[in-house]
């Protein structure tokens, strides 16, 4: 069943296939987006476009989690990480479509901590304010309501002000159609089918990763997970995985409490080596990416070791 309510006061890489042997040899190296790049048409209608990469960690180079699927010129967006609207500005900029700031009115959410809904706020209010009209339709979990109803609740003077004075904003961009739900086929139109599934994130009553079908290829996002079997699942061959993962520095352990914590939050490089070992993405793309003093190459090194496949590491702004 899922619950619906109205709420009211939301670098560029080709889609390619790789083998194991077009990889780079040298650890740290990997097929890399040209982050400087004007966007370029693409053969195909479907790309996922990364617009945070980060995790919790302020780290200024990497927005806090965020995803957009655009298919045909539309956006579908996944998760709200601080500075995704300004990311989605940045990518439509270099060409990205479907993200101009009216554009941007479906929103899933993967699970309800911080760092990927912190973007929510400004979601539900900078688009209505630089002119969208439409209501924004956000899906997620239980408690998605009340979040988006404390929201409007907080900014109810902002509101009242560009409504009732002289800014004369429209009365309906900054409203929001929640969806709360549950496993299966949660959104469908012309352009993708949306399924959730249900993954293991530590103490989370409900997160969900979510599989994209277009009509022309297929995306799996994990959300923030530990090894799930639902993943597997529902990748299956899909052209791109994009999973979350971390690692440790082996000269600095972390302590018990933290392992107990990372075992049950989240997924190793080499737990994530063997789910795409199982799963065979033609690309896996690693994001949500905990380093812990190990830098980017080593890690790719690390699930390099236990997955033959195609493996690149996202940044902001990075298009597959």
């Amino acid at each position: 069943m899922r619950v619906c309510s109205i709420i009211a006061p939301m670098h560029r890489l080709l889609p390619f296939l790789l083998t194991a042997a077009l990889l780079p040899a040298a650890v740290g190296q990997q097929s890399a987006p040209a982050h400087d790049g004007a966007h370029q048409a693409a053969a195909s209608v479907s790309e996922l476009v990364v617009l945070g990469s980060g995790t919790p960690n302020a780290d200024p180079d990497r927005s806090g989690p965020a995803v957009a699927v655009i298919v045909n010129g539309q956006s579908y967006l996944v998760d709200c990480g601080p500075g995704m609207v300004r990311r989605a500005a940045a990518a439509g900029r270099q060409g990205v479509p479907g993200l101009k700031m009216k554009d941007l009115r479906t929103v899933f959410f993967t699970h309800l901590h911080s760092d990927h809904t912190l973007g929510y706020p400004d979601l539900i209010f900078t688009p209505w304010v630089l002119g969208r009209t439409e209501h924004l339709a956000a899906y997620g979990p239980h408690g998605l309501n009340e979040m988006t109803r404390d929201i409007l609740a907080a900014w109810k003077k902002d509101i009242d002000v560009r409504t009732k004075g002289l800014e004369h904003a429209n009365a309906s961009g900054y409203l929001v159609d929640v969806h709360e739900i549950q496993p299966g086929v949660v959104y469908k139109d012309e352009n993708v089918t949306v399924t959730a599934f249900a993954v293991k994130h530590g103490s989370w009553d409900e997160s969900f990763g979510y599989r994209f079908q277009t009509p022309d290829r297929s995306f799996v996002i994990s959300g923030d997970t530990s090894p799930a079997d639902s993943v597997v699942q529902a990748c299956n061959g899909c052209d791109v995985l994009l999973h979350e993962v971390y690692t440790q520095d082996p000269q600095h352990p972390m302590s018990a409490q933290w392992q107990a914590y990372f075992a049950a939050f989240h997924t190793s490089t080499t737990e994530l080596g063997a789910i795409a070992t199982r799963t065979k993405p033609k690309l896996l793309v690693l994001y949500h990416q905990l380093f812990h003093g190990v830098n980017e190459g080593e890690m790719l090194h690390q699930v390099r070791e236990h997955y033959s496949g195609a493996v690149v590491s996202a940044h902001d702004l990075d298009v597959y």
